[in-house]
């Protein structure tokens, strides 16, 4: 990019200053120092003049938006691994690329998974809260704040990519005997490290594990893939844990099994209808019934500012006149 003139990037997010002040030396880069998400009609004013943009997964990048991009506008290079804020679709017919932020964070989120995998059944949040509202506490007792082990428990996840392959292995650590159902079975070698078993059939594994984990995208094909139905396959005994996206699982039929005892719990990092939780859900848990987090299982600094990086090279790559590393593509019905 050397003697070209400098692109107009506009990032509709702050970004961790070591990423945005490397931004500021390549491109001509806008920066939201404020953090307050944009508007629609900031975002329309923002695609009608830069060169790219970069959003984040609270922009809704639709159709509509991207009718009114400026010819200008050839990249929307995501700060994100999901991309379903995006019509893929509408912005390739409009000669528009878009690339994500794939392999960086699967790290963070599996860590997080396994932390909520651990809270829920062990009552940690609760037990932290004791604590919290001072004095309350009367000592150790024997029958007090009992929870339940995970070790020797069957751990069933839903979508083996690579930040389910690595949930994986911290939970073989912790004991757990591993169950998956994916699209297609993962290599052999990765099943024998594992000793995991493959499910065909979601439905049959779902009724037999004891904790389930949600790591598959959102897609048209995943929306409600644990509906009310499939949830009431789950035994009592069972708890869901959600790190991936929060339309995957119906809500409110989440919440009625886990009020009606029909499920034992859930940790939950993701949500249906985000940033809106539901009171149902925060109600819940202050029963101690489920886990709430704000969306921050992929929140490390390392990890924001890899997302930062290949972002950057996707840009460069792109103005250099080569394919980004990070290309999505239109998903084919």
């Amino acid at each position: 990019m050397t003697g070209k003139k400098k692109p107009l990037v506009v990032i509709t997010r702050k970004l961790p200053d070591q990423v945005e002040t490397r931004m500021r030396e390549l491109f001509d880069a806008r920066l939201n120092v404020d953090d307050k998400p944009m508007t629609q009609p900031e975002l329309v004013a923002a695609v009608r003049e830069a060169d790219v943009l970069v959003p984040t997964i609270t922009d809704r990048i639709d159709a509509a938006l991207i009718a009114q991009a400026g010819e200008k506008l050839k990249l929307i290079a995501n700060f994100g691994n999901g991309v379903d804020n995006i019509d893929i679709a509408a912005a390739v017919a409009k000669g528009i690329t878009v690339t994500n932020t794939p392999n960086v964070l699967n790290e963070d989120t599996a860590d997080m998974t396994m932390a909520l995998l651990l809270a829920v059944p062990r009552r940690l949040t609760e037990g932290a809260a004791v604590l919290q509202e001072g004095g309350k506490w009367q000592g150790w007792s024997p029958t007090w704040m009992l929870g339940h082990r995970i070790w020797g428990k069957r751990l069933g996840i839903v979508g083996m990519g690579r930040i389910g392959t690595a949930v994986a292995r911290r939970a073989k650590a912790f004991g757990l005997s591993i169950h998956y159902h994916n699209r297609n079975r993962v290599a052999p070698s990765i099943e024998d490290e594992l000793e995991a078993t493959y499910w065909e059939s979601l439905d049959q594994m779902l009724a037999r594990m004891d904790i389930i984990s949600i790591h598959c995208p959102s897609t048209p094909a995943t929306f409600h893939l644990l509906s009310a139905r499939r949830l009431e396959l789950m035994q009592p005994r069972s708890y869901l844990v959600n790190t991936a996206r929060g339309d995957i699982v119906d809500e409110d039929a989440l919440v009625r099994l886990i009020r009606e005892g029909k499920l034992a719990g859930a940790g939950l990092d993701v949500f249906e209808h985000e940033p809106a939780v539901s009171p149902k859900l925060v109600k819940l848990a202050a029963q101690g019934k489920v886990v709430l987090l704000p969306h921050m299982s992929s929140a490390t600094i390392e990890g924001r500012i890899d997302m930062g990086e290949k972002v950057i090279i996707n840009i460069r790559t792109f103005f250099d006149g080569h394919r980004p590393p990070d290309r999505v593509l239109p998903i084919r019905g």
